[in-house]
């Protein structure tokens, strides 16, 4: 039998008092927050056999029951703590082997709402489930590691001796060249062939300007010996390039003019073939490593293992090594008996020269890697892995071009790089493996393959498109995506859920690299490349206040922010070649570097930065806010991309501050410069009440008394 309450006879008063009392609570979604950090999963990295503890936390007194399903099995958690906005519900299992999915559901009377990493919604999507991997570990020191990349040849030089020489050796089709202006600009026509003497005696010299800058880990783009300035075309993986490193004996004849036969590249042939220089360079590069330990910088190297080089000694194209007075066996090309014949997939018998093997992409002087077909290629291959992070170099990890390529099918690229994680990580148990992909890496992010990626899809896109409506590239200009702050959240929430929470915290956020327009130039919004554009074309209308709401959001978003050299100096630039340039020694952007140096240190004395979660707070046009906080602190940024000034009210009150918290700007960029002058704000009603200058961006952080 139901009983009902007649209220017909009750005041008005009386009629809605008994509502209030009995009106079930509306959820509030706003409220409900769980991520992968310490706070919400602990311990955020379990391995086989740990108990594991997970939290949701709702607003005060508005859930009914939360559950977490874990692998399909429904679990009721508990309330396990309250503070003054929120509570939080707990529940602990224990790990085994076994990957663990999960997602919350919250009810409130008839209300029923999942959780995952796209946050609140009424209807599940489990692709986006939570994920445990018992076992994947990820070095610590990369949670927010501030990263350096150096493309060497035009970082500095530091020894001239060992400067590539015009005429040295023919690539291409012509000679290679060396420029003697620093600071002259890459030409589209030489590309490759052009040689600045960046090296690494230059990056030791600059030692103390990358420590001041507030550096923590160098990437270094290829290194070893390799015929090109990008040096993605390895020619030997056992050594550094001697014209990176060192050369003791220097000996031989310079190519004459029109001659393009390399058999004649004496000079060339004995700086890479000699073991005297190749054993200095390495030397040199352990040396470098050990002086980066000594200021607490790691060192990462760039592995390229899809493909090498036409020059590569397996395969001998130019017949190098075959000419050389030094010891070395037959090439794939120069011999159909060379021990290195299954390495490469030749698809006529056409020896000796056979150019009948597979390139990447079509290429003839990146020939594709058969690893299918060679096992010994493959323990090579492994063997260098580890080498490099063992002892006496110790490099700190590698970062893969190309990863998602090698090999002939995904089954094959899927077990290769299981045995590669493997061998690094036995080598060097806190190296870290990054690698370059273009689109999802699920499937690599699993805890047995890479650590995490460089990061394309939730990092430098959405930012770029954001922040000036371009294209990485400088391809395309799009008005619909400049300022499009719903384009910008919803590209980070969707991509940095695929690529979970581990991978995430030490991805590497970049706003420009050697494959890029330079940021600066992207923020002239100029659709342009240099065969056609110009140089100078790169550097006429840019925007400062732009690039330096870019470094705002690239030092406090969640991840390691990797600043592409000559980036904080003020350099331009459109795709490649023009994206390398040289570092501007002597005649920096003042206000850039300067800034740069202010906002790494933010970056580095605020630890919420590098572990505390993440949540949107406000998105419009050309406005975005987010906060960055744990249970302890709280940092809240905005960034107004706009011409105009604009007044902007946060809830702040979802990062866990009360009208009893006092807010400070810490740091505030502005159309002519930054400043990092206090400024006390406010908090009432949970909300906060901003004014922000156009082309601006406000970092706040809650003050302690």
């Amino acid at each position: 039998m139901k009983i009902v309450k007649d209220l017909t006879q009750d005041s008005d008063a009386d009629r809605k008092l008994f509502y209030m009392c009995n009106v079930r609570p509306i959820l509030n979604t706003d409220a409900l927050f769980a991520d992968a950090t310490k706070e919400y999963r602990d311990p955020e990295e379990p391995v086989p056999g740990d108990t594991v503890t997970l939290r949701l936390r709702t607003e005060r007194l508005n859930a009914d029951r939360v559950f977490v399903n874990l692998n399909g099995k429904d679990v009721e958690m508990e309330r396990s703590e309250s503070d003054t906005n929120f509570d939080y519900y707990a529940t602990s299992f224990a790990v085994t082997d076994e990957h663990v999915f999960y997602y919350f559901r919250v009810v409130t009377g008839r209300t029923v709402v999942y959780y995952n990493q796209l946050g609140p919604d009424s209807k599940l999507n489990p692709y986006y489930d939570f994920q445990i991997m018992p076992g994947f570990t990820t070095p610590e020191w990369a949670r927010g590691a501030v990263v350096y990349q150096i493309f060497t040849d035009r970082f500095y030089n530091g020894d001239k001796s060992n400067d590539v020489i015009t005429d040295e050796y023919s690539y291409l089709g012509e000679h290679v060249r060396h420029i003697d202006n620093w600071d002259q600009c890459p030409s589209a026509a030489e590309g490759v062939r052009e040689f600045y003497g960046g090296d690494l005696q230059g990056v030791l010299d600059k030692m103390d300007y990358l420590q001041d800058l507030g550096v923590e880990a160098i990437y270094f783009n290829p290194l070893f010996v390799s015929p090109s300035n990008h040096k993605y075309d390895i020619q030997d993986y056992d050594y550094i390039d001697p014209h990176f490193g060192r050369i003791v004996e220097d000996e031989g004849e310079l190519l004459s003019p029109g001659d393009q036969d390399n058999t004649h590249a004496s000079r060339y042939i004995n700086r890479v073939t000699n073991s005297a220089n190749l054993e200095a360079g390495n030397e040199l590069f352990r040396r470098l490593i050990e002086e980066a330990h000594s200021r607490g910088m790691r060192v990462i190297i760039d592995g390229v293992f899809n493909h090498c080089g036409s020059f590569n000694r397996w395969m001998d194209r130019e017949h190098i090594y075959k000419t050389s007075q030094h010891s070395h066996t037959d090439g794939a090309y120069v011999s159909k008996d060379s021990p290195y014949h299954d390495f490469f997939q030749f698809n006529a018998d056409a020896w000796p020269d056979n150019k009948s093997y597979d390139g990447w992409w079509g290429h003839d002087t990146l020939p594709k890697l058969n690893y299918e077909a060679s096992s010994r290629l493959e323990d090579i291959v492994l063997g260098i892995a580890a080498k490099w992070m063992s002892p006496p170099f110790s490099a700190d990890g590698w970062r893969l071009d190309v990863a998602a390529d090698l090999g002939h099918s995904p089954e094959y690229n899927h077990s290769f790089w299981k045995k590669f994680r493997k061998a690094v990580k036995q080598a060097n148990p806190d190296a870290i493996i990054i690698a370059e992909n273009y689109g999802d890496s699920y499937n690599w992010l699993q805890g047995d393959e890479w650590d995490t990626v460089m990061n394309y899809d939730a990092f430098m896109e959405p930012v770029t498109w954001f922040l000036t409506g371009m294209q990485k590239h400088s391809d395309e200009f799009r008005k619909d995506m400049l300022g499009n702050a719903d384009s910008f959240f919803d590209a980070m929430r969707y991509n940095m859920a695929r690529l979970g929470g581990q991978p995430v915290r030490i991805a590497m956020n970049e706003l420009s690299n050697h494959d890029h327009s330079r940021f600066l130039t992207r923020t002239n919004r100029t659709v342009g490349r240099l065969n056609y554009m110009g140089s100078e074309a790169a550097s006429k209308g840019i925007d400062r206040a732009v690039m330096m709401e870019a470094v705002v959001i690239q030092m406090t978003w969640p991840g390691a922010p990797t600043v592409y050299y000559g980036d904080e100096a003020g350099v331009c630039g459109w795709t490649d070649p023009d994206n390398r340039r040289t570092y501007p020694w002597g005649h920096e952007d003042r206000l850039l570097l300067d800034f740069h140096k202010a906002i790494i240190r933010l970056h580095k004395t605020c630890p919420v930065l590098r572990f505390g979660s993440l949540k949107k707070l406000k998105a419009g046009y050309n406005l975005i806010a987010y906060g960055r906080f744990d249970r302890n602190d709280q940092i809240i940024v905005a960034v107004n991309n706009s011409e105009d000034e604009r007044r902007v009210i946060l809830p702040v009150w979802e990062i866990g501050l009360t009208d009893d918290d006092d807010v400070e700007q810490i740091f505030v960029t502005y159309d002519g410069g930054f400043s990092q002058e206090p400024l006390g704000y406010r908090i009432r009603g949970g909300m906060l009440n901003l004014g922000m200058r156009k082309t601006s961006a406000i970092v706040l952080r809650k003050k302690v008394w």
